[in-house]
């Protein structure tokens, strides 16, 4: 059998040398297995235990509750869910003394020492079972403290809890009690424990006041001349157009609109009695009410004879049985944009000038979009490549479907930016659409994803992209840290285990947007910081007896870790194709850039295996056959041969197309599953971390879009040599492309 998968279960199997047929297999694959879905919109209730810039919940429970006394206690109690039997990491500073529990059984409980440096992470792997598990944490207050920061260890890979009990199932955060001066007799989340979740905090309750007023006054205050929205959905299933009744009652001016036309409209609080012909069909139902400086508000019910209609939350909200939600306050005479207001990915403009959001009618309580697509709408940097990869396999198999579907994945993250932004600061830091946007501190964070973006635009007109793009070049131009040289490298980050280093993916992740920025804007300085990238990272980590790059430097030891791990090799052949391709012929640096794409390419051909297929440390073989790096030397070496770069092209051809061959045969299966793509890494001075502990994904982002890339070049450097058979050894080159 072959390394991955049985030898009949191959792409070459099935398809040979067809490379289309390759794309179109991969490329659907890929999209069929992460549809467009849209965001999850979560009720989220503000004044529970947020997550703050690190991720990480913050349980400060002598400000929730300041006349706590010494030796109470506050359970907080939260599941989540695994699809598999598996681990997450976990951190927890001790405020106070903690016990966790895990599914009702003790899991962790503080010592001295960790209640003594509370400000220091205690690192945890904790384990979850296939299905829901419950953490609850016990806290006890001293005159230390009272509470812990707790969550994710992370937050470039965050996750969060949800609220147990019906009542708020799917809502994000924390059910929590009051300071309690016993222990709970059952903890919750046991298997055989029933615990009833009426009592815990946040209250989803409003006082005996607040209820009797209208819902618009409790929510928005009573500002004269302002107005606000509630927006349902009613199913109207007769057939045709059918007559409904309206009924309830206006605090306040307001109108009702449905199926986008107005169909009641008062100047003055009353009764509201009203016979409306709607066709079948399900609706938005939008009510604009406004404020003359008193109660205001509405009940609103819609009939058809004795049957009332099934009303939808038109956000289908997870964590409330809410079917109304709200925005305001608005300015009173602003007109009503039925487009823009159902735009649930859109912030809106407040009557004081900010920026607004939905709510629902609980306390301190709005609408929150998650991304809980595993890779749709994301922005990342092995995203970066896939989308980069996925727009031009479109092209080149004249599929709309697949050049759109990358269109729209980057429509949607233009269009939740704002809103991300805003999020950050309403909600403490943590996001749950863009959390690497909201949090930059690294190049991983912004320029693959902002080099696909600029590609897509070529090619489509989407809003919003240009803040984006401008964004990214500002932080990798004045805000990346750099050396005295001007090279990049990675301090001040989230992610400590990064701190004081200079690794070759960062290549990939400045000079490919650096090289588009410079496109778009015409601007030297960019391509020039662009060349000036690959002298600084060459001085460090090029391994000259070797002809390849180290994968990382670290300033702590002031040493190249010395090995050449495969995909970071193909980052920076890469990423000099890219940068050569655009540099002018007439930069001062382009002779000394050419030399080493020339030196570089060398050393990398002469550590192909028999097969075709280049490993996981380039020049140890008994390393795994690795896909993504075998895929980024094929597409350098097709580039080098499309544009000349190459003295003697042949043996280029000829590792390009063997290349591909070994990844029909030994890495993509027949329908499409792209195998043998190493995970993301940390990094090690010994091989035997990239060897035995970086281990491969199955369809991993790292590799999708660069196995198209090479797919893609391999066409083009085919058709390149059908029109030039001189190029090369031209009885070689025939028989090379046979079968192609």
């Amino acid at each position: 059998m072959g390394f991955y998968f049985e030898n009949f279960q191959s792409m070459y199997a099935h398809e040979g040398m067809n490379i289309e047929k390759t794309l179109e297999t991969v490329a659907r694959r890929y999209i069929g297995q992460n549809p467009a879905h849209p965001c999850t919109y979560r009720a989220f209730n503000r004044a529970g235990i947020l997550r703050g810039k690190d991720y990480r919940y913050e349980a400060d429970f002598n400000k929730h509750f300041p006349s706590a006394k010494l030796g109470q206690y506050v359970y907080a109690w939260a599941k989540i869910w695994a699809d598999a039997d598996g681990s997450i990491k976990f951190d927890i500073d001790c405020h106070s003394p903690t016990i966790i529990y895990l599914n009702g059984a003790q899991f962790f409980r503080s010592n001295i020492f960790q209640e003594r440096y509370f400000d220091k992470r205690t690192p945890l792997d904790i384990p979850l079972k296939a299905g829901w598990n419950h953490l609850v944490l016990r806290m006890r207050k001293t005159l230390g403290g009272f509470g812990a920061v707790y969550g994710t260890w992370l937050g470039k890979h965050p996750y969060y809890f949800l609220m147990p009990g019906p009542a708020r199932e799917g809502q994000e955060g924390w059910l929590f009690t009051e300071p309690r001066d016993t222990e709970l007799a059952v903890i919750p989340g046991a298997p055989d424990a029933d615990v009833p979740t009426d009592g815990w905090l946040p209250s989803t309750a409003w006082n005996y006041r607040q209820r009797a007023a209208g819902q618009m006054a409790r929510l928005f205050g009573k500002t004269k001349n302002t107005a606000a929205i509630g927006w349902t959905r009613a199913q109207f299933l007769m057939p045709g157009k059918a007559a409904y009744t309206l009924k309830g009652r206006s605090r306040s001016k307001l109108s009702v609109t449905i199926n986008s036309e107005v169909v009641y409209a008062t100047a003055k609080a009353g009764p509201i009695n009203a016979r409306i012909s709607i066709p079948f069909g399900i609706h938005d139902v939008i009510v604009r009410a406004e404020c003359s400086g008193g109660d205001w508000g509405f009940e609103l019910t819609l009939s058809h004879g004795a049957e009332k209609l099934a009303l939808i939350n038109p956000a289908n909200l997870a964590g409330s049985d809410a079917k109304w939600i709200y925005l305001g306050p608005i300015v009173a005479e602003d007109r009503l944009d039925l487009d823009a207001l159902t735009s649930l990915n859109k912030l809106h403009k407040s009557a004081s000038g900010g920026s607004i959001y939905w709510r629902i009618d609980e306390p301190d309580t709005w609408v929150r979009p998650y991304n809980d697509n595993t890779l749709y709408g994301k922005w990342n940097y092995p995203l970066g490549v896939t989308l980069y990869g996925l727009l031009h396999a479109g092209a080149r198999i004249n599929s709309e479907e697949t050049r759109r579907y990358v269109a729209n994945h980057f429509q949607f993250c233009c269009d939740t930016y704002d809103y991300a932004m805003w999020d950050r600061e309403q909600y403490g830091g943590a996001t749950n659409v863009h959390n690497l946007l909201t949090s930059l501190d690294s190049l991983d964070d912004c320029g693959s994803a902002g080099s696909a973006l600029l590609e897509a635009v070529k090619y489509f007109d989407l809003d919003g992209w240009r803040r984006i793009a401008d964004v990214v070049a500002d932080h990798i131009s004045t805000k990346q840290i750099r050396l005295p040289d001007g090279t990049f490298f990675r301090k001040n980050l989230m992610h400590s285990f990064h701190e004081g280093t200079m690794w070759a993916d960062d290549l990939y992740m400045s000079v490919p947007f650096l090289v588009r920025y410079y496109q778009l804007t015409n601007d030297q300085k960019y391509i020039d910081d662009a060349a000036r990238q690959f002298i600084g990272f060459k001085k460090r980590l090029y391994i000259p007896h070797q002809r390849l790059m180290s994968h990382v430097y670290d300033f702590m030891r002031d040493k190249a870790t010395g090995v050449p791990w495969g995909r970071g090799n193909g980052w920076v052949l890469f990423s000099l194709s890219e940068l050569l391709a655009v540099l002018p012929e007439k930069h001062e640096l382009r002779p000394q850039l050419l030399d080493f794409f020339r030196e570089f390419s060398a050393g990398i051909l002469v550590q192909q295996d028999a097969d075709g297929i280049f490993h996981q440390v380039v020049n140890e073989h008994d390393s795994y056959p690795e896909t993504s790096c075998t895929a980024m030397f094929a597409y350098g070496f097709s580039r080098g041969v499309q544009n000349g770069w190459y003295r003697d092209p042949a043996p280029y051809i000829h590792s390009a197309y063997k290349a591909w061959e070994a990844i029909c045969k030994i890495s993509v299966d027949k329908l499409g599953n792209v195998h043998g793509v190493c995970r993301g890494s940390e990094f090690s001075f010994q091989s035997e971390y990239y060897k035995r502990d970086l281990l491969w994904n199955l369809n991993d982002t790292h590799g999708i879009g660069i196995v198209l890339l090479a797919g893609i070049e391999l066409c083009k450097l085919r058709d390149f040599l059908q029109k030039k058979p001189g190029s090369g050894n031209p009885a070689r080159t025939r028989e090379s492309m046979r079968n192609i």
